[in-house]
């Protein structure tokens, strides 16, 4: 491969969530690109598959047993990755769980697994991953945020809360790195053919978002794949801080 072709070529990512959708859509990105990539989730068998598809095309893989819930775990997939792979440039934070519903009625336990991995996740494996990335002069944190970080709705108020929250943490690390090195972008996508709507809870909820995505042509994984290289593939001068990507036809 020529550089323009490999611009990430000597570099090494890790990508939460990696097992499916967006996450692994990502991970063949950045490793087409020519990175070194580390794939964590929690779906073993999924990892494998993916492990299996990104060796084929010749990258150099790393599986981490990953639940960013858990503080110990994203410090460990940190520290594993960058004694493993020989370092850490890109951190793609994109685990996350989209558990539509209204507030009045609502099982709170669908409100904890929310914060936890959209909000905490966030924020163990970015502590993890900062300090390295400051004291080398260099790297990229990419969280995965959405729309709904925008424009909060009735039916989605504790999934907005989550996401406003990551742009919220992402502007804040952003003015505090910027001047040593270190770039953070936020994506945020509308509707994204993904199995994040076969998790809700809330029949209604469940059936009006599957309704969204049949009442238009939703974006694919690849789509915000593509977002995140354009972020991380600037050169050192540049720094896109937010893209927001909907399909042609979503209105909000």
């Amino acid at each position: 491969m020529t550089e323009s072709s490999s611009p990430l070529a000597g570099k090494v990512a890790l990508v939460t969530g990696a097992s499916s959708g967006i996450g692994a859509a990502t991970a063949v990105a950045l490793a087409g690109a020519g990175a070194a990539v580390a794939i964590g989730a929690r779906r073993r068998d999924r990892l494998d598959a993916l492990a299996a598809e990104l060796r084929d095309g010749g990258a150099h893989v790393l599986q981490l047993d990953l639940d960013v819930t858990d503080e110990h775990a994203c410090t460990a997939a940190v520290a594993r990755t960058r004694a493993e792979l020989g370092g850490l440039d890109v951190l793609v934070n994109n685990a996350g769980v989209m558990l539509l519903g209204t507030i009045v009625g609502a099982d709170t336990e669908d409100w904890r697994r929310m914060l936890q991995t959209n909000v905490m996740g966030v924020l163990y494996m970015t502590a993890a991953a900062i300090d390295g990335m400051v004291a080398q002069g260099s790297g990229d944190i990419v969280n995965m945020s959405s729309v709904a970080g925008r424009q909060a709705r009735a039916g989605a108020g504790v999934y907005n809360a989550s996401k406003w929250a990551v742009n919220a943490f992402s502007e804040s690390l952003r003015q505090e790195v910027t001047q040593r090195g270190v770039r953070v972008g936020l994506v945020e996508p509308g509707a994204v053919a993904t199995e994040l709507t076969d998790h809700i809870t809330q029949p209604d909820a469940k059936a009006g978002a599957q309704r969204m995505y049949t009442d238009m042509v939703p974006l694919q994984a690849e789509d915000i794949a593509r977002a995140v290289l354009y972020l991380v593939t600037q050169p050192a001068h540049v720094a896109v801080n937010e893209v927001l990507v909907r399909p042609t036809a979503q209105q909000r």
